[in-house]
């Protein structure tokens, strides 16, 4: 059985159509307020909120790593 990462409880995952969804062992769909609040404390960061600097040696890196796993 799976456990929950937020609150370590035991899940199951089903299938609804497409998506997977996390359900409890008493069938009941799994909501935890950790995963809600954790959810809630992302937050977005825009291209122009970047230094430039550190977002060019960022893609620098990408680069890079994208062109070692090419040479393999």
């Amino acid at each position: 059985m799976a456990k929950c990462k937020y609150c370590s409880k035991e899940i199951v995952w089903m299938q609804e159509g497409r998506k997977k969804v996390p359900v409890e062992v008493d069938g009941v769909k799994h909501e935890c307020d950790e995963f809600k609040n954790s959810v809630k404390s992302a937050r977005k960061v825009e291209l122009n909120d970047i230094d430039p600097d550190i977002l060019a040696q960022y893609q620098a890196n990408l680069k890079a790593s994208i062109s070692k796993k090419k040479k393999k």
